[in-house]
């Protein structure tokens, strides 16, 4: 009769502590969380700058918001930005600079990193001018530049449409092509830049 009382309560026992403690087979649920990440923006349509010691910076900084004010800084020895984005004044030493610039729209701004590449006054000169070339027949030629600093990509740029030749075409890599319709001589101001370092040349076009 006792040992029957014993199993009794050894039994209760063991119901009271399966109550109190969770089952070992119940499956545990993680909870975790995950942030989005925000994407990461351009805010500017360009960020590098190439311009030259001693002549004088007319670039801007263009972003691709509407809206958008930027804080007046200084981006290298004698170069500024101002709220409008203009860069200007004269670069006095030569070297990599590296800037950041905020950008405002109403109260939030951030930030960006400006980079304006300083380079040394090396003198330059264009390699080509005249192009011969024939009424009806494809014309390709170069203009290219001698000198100036190693590695830097001239621009070339027509200021005057209207004297192009019909049919041809100066693009701003310096490359004359097209296929001239009608014999005759043209001058054509282009203006050339290398690295801020601009001058203003006649190219011109021979037709016959």
């Amino acid at each position: 009769m006792r040992q029957r009382w014993v199993f009794l309560l050894a039994g209760l026992a063991v119901c009271a502590l399966s109550a109190a403690i969770p089952s070992l087979t119940t499956p545990m649920t993680l909870m975790s969380r995950q942030l989005p990440v925000d994407p990461v923006e351009d805010r500017l349509v360009e960020d590098t700058f190439y311009v030259t010691e001693g002549i004088e910076v007319s670039r801007r900084l263009l972003p691709t918001e509407k809206g958008v004010a930027f804080r007046s800084a200084y981006l290298a020895v004698g170069v500024k930005v101002d709220q409008s984005g203009r860069l200007y004044g004269t670069p006095r030493r030569s070297g990599t600079y590296v800037t950041p610039v905020q950008l405002c729209a109403g109260r939030s701004c951030r930030e960006e990193e400006i980079t304006l590449v300083v380079l040394g006054n090396v003198p330059w000169e264009p390699r080509e001018l005249t192009f011969p070339g024939k009424a009806g027949t494809r014309l390709e030629g170069e203009i290219g530049i001698n000198g100036g600093p190693p590695g830097v990509v001239p621009t070339f740029t027509v200021t005057d449409d209207a004297k192009l030749p019909a049919g041809v075409t100066v693009g701003p890599d310096g490359h004359v092509g097209g296929v001239p319709k009608a014999p005759g001589i043209s001058e054509v101001p282009v203006r050339i830049c290398v690295a801020g370092n601009c001058a203003g040349v006649v190219v011109r076009l021979i037709v016959v």
